[in-house]
């Protein structure tokens, strides 16, 4: 569908639904594909430097397409299926790795340093998505996981809120204290995150395990993971969570968090993903670590790439493509409209130029990255092929089933690493 920049805004409320934007284009162009995941902000930010890079790159156009939640892996999947992937995707730490070995990805290397222009990024930078030898994709920001606070609903309720040393012991007293003083039905301190992994990766860290070993498969066994549902379960009961039927419509967006529901207090998320909830939720929010074990102990948080451009393995206009990659990663006029929304830019030169221009929101996200600084731990290695399949086909039914009370916390600990063992090898 060939739709104006007037019509294209008028049109973003249905992005959610998964709808293509495209420009005029003429028989001599190169005709190339977007695909991304996201709220309807990132599709008007994306949107916006397509256009400038079209503007930009006379006889190329680029045609971008947002699919929301768990459809966007389904629309992969076909692309994949069919020999036909966008020219240029979106992935993230978890999933670069399972989808660069299944075939999605084009190796980035040989576009370096003629097209990609990464050297400044840090090698560090690049290694986060470089495996087997191989660079297959450029981070587009940088962020970590967080814990996100309704500021309204902790004054209303007069308790303090949770901060950067906050235990999970602390946390717990704080989720059920808020849901008892906001005393509305439906409402709860905080979310049901048995079903996050990245929460649990942090959990994990925090004691000395891992989501995945080095060496390759999972990196926790049974008492581990019976130690994290148990958390959830007994808070789950005390009320400090969210009730199950809401927790299971969250399909890891902004929109479908209970925090943006209205459902909770707080919510977990990526940094990153601070200003998309801000623009839904009228109340102030504040952004801090997750809780860690003990006061002064390890966080559990490292810094990643936010999230990830990929280059189709099908692209039958690769340079194009790694010439996009670069203007949206490098471009000043692209970095401005971007802010950090997909994390802080990695490139020096875009992270100064665009600073002065931020909102409060954005700033708050700036300043928590710095945060963290003296915070974070290694990176881990690169999640194995299957943790895609581990997250949404293992992981989250199994804590679903345990939210709704069809199982124990032992068969959910038993099920989640024999089932793991299954999909993520050695």
């Amino acid at each position: 569908m060939d739709v104006t920049r007037r019509s294209f805004m008028l049109a973003s409320a249905g992005v959610a639904a998964g709808l293509s934007f495209s420009r005029a284009t003429f028989a001599q162009e190169q005709r190339l594909r977007a695909l991304w995941w996201g709220s309807n902000d990132r599709t008007k930010r994306t949107m916006s430097v397509i256009d400038l890079f079209n503007q930009k790159n006379p006889g190329v156009s680029f045609v971008g397409e947002a699919i929301s939640g768990d459809g966007y892996w389904t629309k992969l999947a076909t692309q994949m299926g069919s020999q036909d992937i966008s020219d240029v995707f979106q992935l993230e730490p978890s999933t670069i790795s399972d989808y660069s070995q299944r075939g999605a990805c084009m190796p980035l290397e040989k576009f370096v340093p003629s097209i990609l222009k990464v050297d400044d990024f840090g090698q560090d930078m690049l290694k986060l998505t470089t495996m087997r030898d191989h660079l297959w994709g450029v981070g587009l920001g940088l962020n970590s996981f967080t814990l996100l606070v309704d500021t309204v609903a902790f004054e209303k309720a007069g308790i303090p809120a949770p901060g950067p040393d906050t235990t999970w012991k602390e946390y717990a007293e704080i989720a059920v204290e808020v849901t008892k003083a906001a005393g509305r039905r439906g409402y709860a301190g905080g979310p049901y995150g048995a079903r996050y992994n990245y929460v649990f990766d942090a959990w994990l860290r925090q004691r000395g395990k891992s989501l995945y070993a080095a060496e390759g498969g999972l990196g926790f066994g049974v008492d581990e993971a019976k130690e994290w549902f148990s958390y959830w379960e007994d808070l789950r009961q005390k009320g400090g969570t969210v009730a199950a039927d809401v927790q299971t419509l969250d399909q890891n967006t902004i929109e479908s968090n209970c925090l943006s529901m209205g459902k909770s207090a707080m919510g977990m998320a990526y940094s990153n993903q601070l200003v998309g909830y801000q623009l839904v939720i009228k109340n102030k929010l504040d952004i801090t670590l997750l809780p860690r074990e003990t006061k002064g102990g390890p966080s559990g948080h490292y810094y990643r790439p936010a999230l990830i451009w990929s280059l189709g393995a099908t692209s039958k206009n690769p340079e194009t493509a790694a010439k996009f990659i670069n203007f949206f990663v490098n471009d000043i006029d692209a970095g401005k409209i971007l802010g950090v929304e997909r994390g802080v830019p990695l490139s020096p030169k875009v992270r100064e130029a665009i600073l002065p221009q931020l909102n409060p929101t954005e700033r708050q996200t700036v300043d928590y990255i710095n945060l963290l600084k003296d915070q974070v731990g290694d990176y881990p290695s690169p999640a194995p092929m299957g943790s895609t399949e581990f997250d949404q086909k293992i992981l989250r039914p199994t804590a679903d089933e345990l939210a709704f009370g069809r199982t124990s916390v032992a068969e959910a600990a038993e099920k989640l690493v024999t089932e793991g063992k299954r999909v993520i090898r050695v």
